[in-house]
């Protein structure tokens, strides 16, 4: 699609008149029409009907438009993303309520002047290939494969151990303990209907359970956090597991506790993934931030997978 048309005509709609969008385009009111009606032909529908007091968007000219408009974001997106300095850090985190947000937002507060760009792929694979293509500058993940067996240029260090903690409502029998262990959870139903068969975060749940017994329950349609939080309200026999820093939000009424899992006290390995050849600056710069002010605790009162990084960024001085 002529782009320079799209363009044009998304000036003729904002400007209601071919003259005016030809003074804002600098070009000829003669070159805006026949860029209009180009466009025209090449989707076989009339966008404007002409009047004399200008040009009035058809229905199918309303239907186009916020359409053109996305096309042109994604122009200037695509240009933005070769110009030098210029260009916003693309991250990729697992979800917007999870700990890596929270990362990124800290890392915002610390450098005001960083731009980012936000987005949310599905799962490590995507996040891996995303960052391989140049998609994205980097991700925030679970990485389950070895240092060694991550695709070539590809790399990635441990960066926060999140711990996990049980979420309950006011019935159920560990309401009221300050903390559990993962022994005294064997037996108990954990529902996690979020969970997606071949992910990172199944990877970790599902070595999570083997190593002590647990019943995590995948089973069920996942609404949402909203509808998994009345579950567990209501329930005296139903618990979950969430991130210590996961934000959440519930009515007062619903009554839930967050319970600490100590002895040992598993932790989520969330790791920075990224190109060794990116040279984008904003990456060193969070590169830097995170080996600076993420704990990482490798000692006999954690558990992890065996399968998790083991390379944490190196630390700054001072």
């Amino acid at each position: 699609m002529d782009l320079d048309a799209v363009r044009t005509f998304v000036a003729v709609a904002d400007a209601g008149q071919f003259q005016e969008a030809a003074a804002d385009l600098s070009i000829t009111q003669q070159a805006v029409s026949k860029r209009v009606a180009g466009l025209e032909k090449d989707l076989g529908v009339r966008l404007f009907t002409r009047t004399a007091r200008g040009a009035r968007l058809t229905i199918n000219g309303q239907a186009f438009l916020p359409h053109a408009r996305d096309l042109l974001r994604v122009e200037e997106r695509a240009a933005a993303a070769v110009r030098p300095g210029r260009r916003a850090l693309r991250v990729d985190v697992i979800g917007r309520r999870l700990a890596p947000a929270g990362l990124l937002r800290d890392f915002h507060r610390a450098h005001l002047e960083t731009e980012l760009d936000v987005v949310t792929l599905f799962d490590a694979d995507a996040a891996i290939a995303a960052v391989r293509s140049g998609t994205i500058d980097a991700s925030f993940r679970a990485v389950t494969l070895p240092a060694r067996r991550l695709p070539d240029g590809i790399e990635a260090a441990r960066v926060l151990d999140e711990p996990v903690q049980l979420l309950t409502g006011p019935a159920h029998e560990f309401a009221a303990a300050r903390a559990v262990t993962p022994a005294e959870l064997a037996g108990h139903r954990i529902w996690m209907p979020g969970i997606v068969t071949g992910t990172e975060w199944a990877a970790y749940y599902d070595e999570l359970a083997a190593a002590f017994g647990l019943t995590i329950d995948p089973i069920g349609p996942y609404f949402g956090t909203e509808p998994l939080l009345d579950a567990i309200a209501d329930s005296p026999a139903l618990a979950t597991f969430v991130g210590e820093q996961t934000r959440l939000v519930w009515p007062a009424d619903y009554g839930l506790r967050r319970i600490a899992v100590h002895d040992p006290t598993p932790v989520y390995p969330h790791s920075l993934i990224w190109r060794g050849d990116n040279s984008h600056p904003a990456l060193t710069t969070l590169r830097d931030h995170l080996g600076s002010t993420q704990p990482i605790h490798r000692d006999a009162q954690t558990w992890t997978p065996g399968w998790a990084q083991r390379s944490p960024l190196p630390r700054q001085p001072g």
